[in-house]
């Protein structure tokens, strides 16, 4: 037997401690995109660039265009504000600083 809806729930952190969750029920092959755009999250989140939407489902990133199952988690996720790369250098940098004064 078919479904008439696809039933999803879209989450945010916009910061640490903080979440932002839905809940939709959304027709049959819509796209995680089609989700963010019939959620509120452009009006309660206006800063955010949708044009570079970054998100996944359950932790597995996923295209905009990727279409959805019934129960599916759909995980927006914040800009980074580093590069990881950038960072892990400066991490080698100040151990091997530390380990070269003992």
């Amino acid at each position: 037997m078919a479904t008439d809806a696809v039933r999803v729930q879209l989450v945010y952190a916009p910061g640490p401690g903080q979440a932002w969750l839905q809940t939709l029920d959304l027709p049959p092959g819509s796209t995680l995109a089609q989700a963010v755009s019939a959620s509120d999250f452009s009006q309660s989140f206006p800063d955010y660039d949708l044009a570079g939407l970054q998100a996944g489902i359950y932790g597995q990133r996923c295209e905009p265009e990727r279409e959805l199952a019934d129960g599916d988690r759909v995980e927006i996720y914040r800009p980074l504000v580093f590069d990881p790369m950038e960072s892990r250098r400066r991490r080698a940098v100040h151990r091997q600083k530390r380990l070269s004064r003992t």
